[in-house]
C-alpha cells in the first residue's frame, strides 16, 4: 500500500494537468471548492492548511539540525527564492502590461516561498533531497514574513496592499499547521509516521482541487487574457530555474546542489498563492470586482508550468545520472 501511495504522489504532474484539463471542460464540479465554508473559513484556506500540517508531520527535529549543516547553501537558495522570482515576477507584469488583478496576482504568487511538490521533483531528478526539504523547510517559514513586506513593497505599484492582512493570514494557514504538524510528529511519533504515509498523497489531491477550482471558476477571464498571461508566467517560472542553477555554479556549488536550487527557486506554492488571492480580504483591496476575480489566476496557471517543467527537468536530469550509474 505505501508503494502504491508513493508511486500516486509521484505523478503529481499528470495529476494535476488532468485535474486542470477536466475543470477547463467542466468548471461546474469544481466550484464546491471555492463555494464551501467551514466554520466560517474557506474550504481553499481549510485545505491549505491541511497541506502545511501535511508538510510539518514529515518534519522533525533532525531536519532543523540539517539546516545548520549546510548553510551557505540555504542562504544561497533562500536568498535566490526571495530576490530572483519576486523581481521577475514584478518585471514581467511591467514588461507584458498585465492588467492590476493579474499583475498583482503574479507578484504575490512570485513572492510566495517554494512547494513541497519540488521535494518529489527533486527525488526524481536524483538531485539533493536532503537539501530540498530543508530549503522548503526554511523558505516556508521566512516566507511567514517576506511574502506579505514583498507583495506589498512590489505590488503596490499597482495597488495598496494590506501586509497586516496577508501576515495574519499566512501566520493562520502556514504558520500553525507547521508547527502543529512537526510537534505532533515529535510528541506522537508512531502515530504521526502512520499519518505520514498518506499525507503527501492529501496534500497533492488538494492543490488539485485547489487549482482546478480556481481555473474553472476563471475560465472565461484567462480566455480573455490568454496571451500575455501564459507567456508572462512561463517567462518567471523558466528565469526562476534558469538562475537557481545558473547562480550556484557560479558559486562552484556541486552539480547536485546546483539542480536541487534550481527545482526549488523555479518551484512556487502555488496553492498558496491561490489561497491568499482568493481571500475575501485580499479582494477587498481592490477597487473592481472584476480584478479582484484576476488575482488568483496566474497560481492557477503557474501551478501547472511548475510542474510540468519540473517533470521535464526531472526526466533529462534524473534519466542522465542514471545513465552513468
Amino acid at each position: 500500500m505505501t508503494r502504491l501511495i508513493d508511486k500516486a504522489t509521484s505523478l503529481f504532474a499528470i495529476w494535476t494537468v488532468l485535474g486542470v484539463a477536466w475543470a477547463w471542460i467542466a468548471p461546474a464540479h469544481f466550484s464546491w471548492v471555492t463555494d464551501t465554508q467551514v466554520q466560517g473559513q474557506s474550504l481553499v484556506s481549510v485545505m491549505l492548511g491541511v497541506i502545511m500540517l501535511g508538510m510539518g508531520l514529515t518534519l522533525g527535529l533532525e531536519d532543523f539540525r540539517r539546516v545548520l549543516a549546510m548553510p551557505r547553501r540555504i542562504i544561497a537558495g533562500a536568498g535566490l527564492q526571495f530576490t530572483v522570482m519576486p523581481l521577475a515576477g514584478l518585471g514581467f507584469a511591467m514588461l507584458f502590461g498585465l492588467e492590476q488583478g493579474l499583475a498583482v496576482g503574479l507578484v504575490l504568487v512570485a513572492c510566495c516561498p517554494g512547494g513541497t511538490a519540488s521535494n518529489v521533483v527533486t527525488y526524481l531528478a536524483r538531485a539533493n533531497l536532503a537539501l530540498s526539504v530543508s530549503m522548503t523547510m526554511c523558505s516556508t517559514m521566512i516566507a511567514i514574513l517576506l511574502t506579505p513586506v514583498l507583495t506589498d513593497w512590489l505590488g503596490g505599484v499597482f495597488i495598496e496592499i494590506d501586509r497586516w492582512s496577508l501576515l495574519r493570514n499566512m501566520v493562520a494557514i502556514v504558520l500553525v499547521p507547521v508547527v502543529a504538524g512537526v510537534a505532533l510528529n515529535t510528541l506522537l511519533p508512531s502515530i504521526t509516521r502512520r499519518i505520514a504515509v498518506v499525507s503527501p498523497l492529501v496534500s497533492v489531491i488538494a492543490v488539485v482541487l485547489i487549482v482546478g477550482a480556481i481555473m474553472g471558476n476563471s475560465k472565461a477571464q484567462i480566455i480573455e487574457h490568454a496571451g500575455v498571461l501564459l507567456l508572462a508566467i512561463l517567462m518567471l517560472h523558466l528565469t526562476g530555474f534558469a538562475l537557481g542553477y545558473a547562480v550556484p555554479r557560479l558559486l562552484r556549488f556541486d552539480e547536485d546542489d546546483c539542480r536541487t536550487i534550481s527545482i526549488e527557486v523555479g518551484m512556487q506554492n502555488s496553492g498558496l498563492g491561490a489561497s491568499l488571492a482568493s481571500s475575501p480580504s485580499f479582494a477587498a483591496q481592490f477597487s473592481s470586482v472584476a480584478q479582484a476575480a484576476l488575482a488568483p489566476v496566474p497560481s492557477a496557471i503557474s501551478s501547472v508550468y511548475h510542474v510540468v517543467i519540473g517533470s521535464l527537468l526531472a526526466g533529462i536530469w534524473g534519466r542522465g545520472k542514471k545513465g552513468r550509474g
